[in-house]
């Protein structure tokens, strides 16, 4: 169970890492693509949306320095702590922005949750 919370808590900070790539160097090649929007939104929303790729790479951050830590008490409290911000951004984004990042970001953080919630 240790080991498919620990590959669970990779899969996020991963995500969070293409977040970060998504939304700080590819938002005006990629981003079109990803959102289905004009191009012109996503030149004027650069660097909203780099600001956003910065926070979503410390949350990835948070989650791999959680793998990281040998003490089980602090990596379970770490990886809770991260984990719970992810899920927490996605139930917001998927309200005020788009339904479907409930399901990119928040499910993926909560299904972790869970399965770290029985170790």
């Amino acid at each position: 169970m240790k080991l498919f919370a620990e590959i669970l808590i990779g899969l996020v900070a991963f995500l969070h890492l293409y977040f970060l790539w998504l939304e700080m160097f590819a938002w005006t090649s990629r981003g079109p693509k990803a959102f289905k929007k004009p191009v012109e939104y996503f030149k004027a929303t650069r660097s909203l949306a780099a600001n956003q790729g910065l926070y979503n790479g410390f949350l990835a951050a948070g989650l791999i320095w959680s793998l990281f830590i040998v003490d089980p008490a602090w990596h379970f409290r770490v990886a809770v702590f991260f984990l719970s911000c992810v899920f927490i951004a996605g139930i917001y984004g998927a309200a005020t922005v788009q339904r479907s990042i409930f399901f990119i970001q928040a499910l993926p953080a909560g299904i972790a949750l869970t399965v770290l919630s029985f170790m």
